[in-house]
């Protein structure tokens, strides 16, 4: 299709997935990667076509965001698609936990999954055209809790109502605005929890018996960010294999 795409976190796990199937399908794709260069080039070289580039920033500064996203602006013209994929996820049980690591676990969840794709797309926006299309990776987890990891679920909880509100704001200009909340996919990000035994667990909370693919939520988001998904602005897909039903 030859559209600019902007893809956070795209190093690994879904974000390297959604960065290959946008490529496959004909655009250009810009690579962000925040601490692992060197994942992030192998991505960028393995990807089909023409056109692509690497993109760096700390998501949790907003000025190295800006940056970031006049540069991927800059180099491909504009940026049609943006798919805020970045995030992290680190256990801060509250009984276990002290004052100071909670508050280091709020500030630093919150400052990347949710300040960065705020800030990601303010800055998107100003180079998206009409007909734009920015997709938010939230979580399953927003809407059952994460007990271990609250600012986590918060986070994307809060990432949600982002997309809500965006979609309400922006459809007048064409611009579409969705979220796709995962369960458990085999990333790096899930790798601890579903070692050993962890896996079968996990994988039992879905009848389908297993969990997902990165490459399975890359096609979901595929189709979020096409022509054809424009009425779905302020959809929130849950995709899950079933293993959370809300009302």
């Amino acid at each position: 299709m030859n559209r600019s795409v902007l893809v956070t976190g795209a190093s690994r796990g879904i974000g390297a997935a959604t960065a290959r199937a946008f490529a496959a399908d004909g655009d250009r794709v810009a690579v962000h990667y925040s601490s692992s260069p060197e994942a992030a080039q192998a991505v960028l070289e393995a990807l089909p076509g023409e056109g692509h580039v690497l993109a760096h920033a700390d998501l949790a500064d907003p000025a190295a965001v800006q940056t970031m996203v006049t540069g991927v602006a800059d180099d491909l013209g504009s940026i049609d698609v943006l798919v805020n994929n970045a995030g992290v996820y680190g256990p801060h049980p509250i009984r276990e936990t002290s004052y100071e690591q909670w508050q280091a676990a709020w500030t630093e969840t919150l400052a990347v999954n949710l300040l960065g794709p705020a800030n990601t797309a303010w800055c998107a926006i100003r180079h998206m055209p009409r007909g734009g299309r920015i997709i938010n990776v939230s979580s399953r987890g927003a809407f059952r809790g994460e007990p271990n990891q609250p600012a986590y679920g918060a986070s994307k909880a809060a990432l949600v109502s982002l997309t809500q509100s965006l979609a309400r704001s922006l459809g007048p200009e064409g611009i579409a605005v969705t979220a796709i909340a995962p369960g458990w996919t085999t990333t790096d990000m899930a790798a601890k929890a579903l070692e050993g035994d962890g896996y079968d667990r996990r994988r039992m909370e879905s009848p389908l018996e297993r969990v997902a693919a990165p490459d399975e939520v890359a096609a979901a988001i595929l189709y979020l960010a096409s022509p054809l998904a424009e009425f779905a602005t302020g959809t929130v897909l849950d995709f899950n294999g079933a293993s959370h039903l809300r009302m």
